[in-house]
């Protein structure tokens, strides 16, 4: 098995130093393309870093449509889901397996608005109940993909793309409605203390 370099430019409208969303893995950068020969057969390959999770993915160019490879979201379709993040959550009454199942679909169908979803839905105010254990780790999951992109595509650091998240989800209808509950309730707290 050989391996040659190649730095020529993209392949299908994708080229190196690219950042690429990989549906299974969310955002990785084009390091490279490069020819291997498997089984007697020239294969050109992308070579996708994972940088945060210490990985390196390589895609059959001709493959990498089929894939669901695809470049970072333009920024209308960011603000769109920002804008999907200020929604009221929408939850099935079906169990929770299958919902689970569901929300794994989503997050790795590599699409920023169902993704983003996935967070809307799963997210808990400290007003609400605790998560259980498998629903806070689809709900990190999918906040490391919509943080990971936004970040990219507003080029800015993660910390201010979870920001951003923060936010949005601060407007929704039923969680501003819940913290002005818990609100009054810590009011209403505070003066029985006193009339005491």
């Amino acid at each position: 098995m050989t391996t040659a370099k190649k730095t020529t430019a993209g392949r299908q409208g994708f080229k190196t130093g690219e950042a690429v969303v990989y549906p299974a893995h969310g955002v990785g950068r084009i390091v490279a393309i490069e020819e291997q020969e498997i089984a007697g057969y020239k294969l050109e390959l992308f070579v996708v870093s994972f940088e945060k999770d210490k990985m390196v993915l390589r895609v059959p160019t001709a493959k990498a449509n089929s894939v669901g490879m695809r470049k970072l979201a333009e920024p209308d379709v960011v603000k769109k889901a920002l804008d999907v993040l200020t929604g009221r959550a929408r939850i099935k009454r079906t169990m929770w397996s299958r919902r689970a199942q569901e929300y794994e679909a989503k997050i790795n169908s590599g699409d920023l608005l169902s993704v983003t979803e996935v967070v809307r839905d799963l997210f808990r105010s400290d007003a609400q109940p605790e998560q259980s254990y498998s629903e806070r780790q689809l709900y990190e999951a999918a906040l490391d993909r919509v943080v990971r992109e936004i970040s990219s595509v507003n080029r800015i650091t993660e910390t201010e793309a979870l920001k951003l998240i923060e936010q949005s989800l601060a407007k929704s209808p039923r969680r501003a409605k819940n913290e002005a509950e818990a609100d009054a309730e810590t009011d209403g707290d505070d003066l029985q203390e006193e009339a005491a």
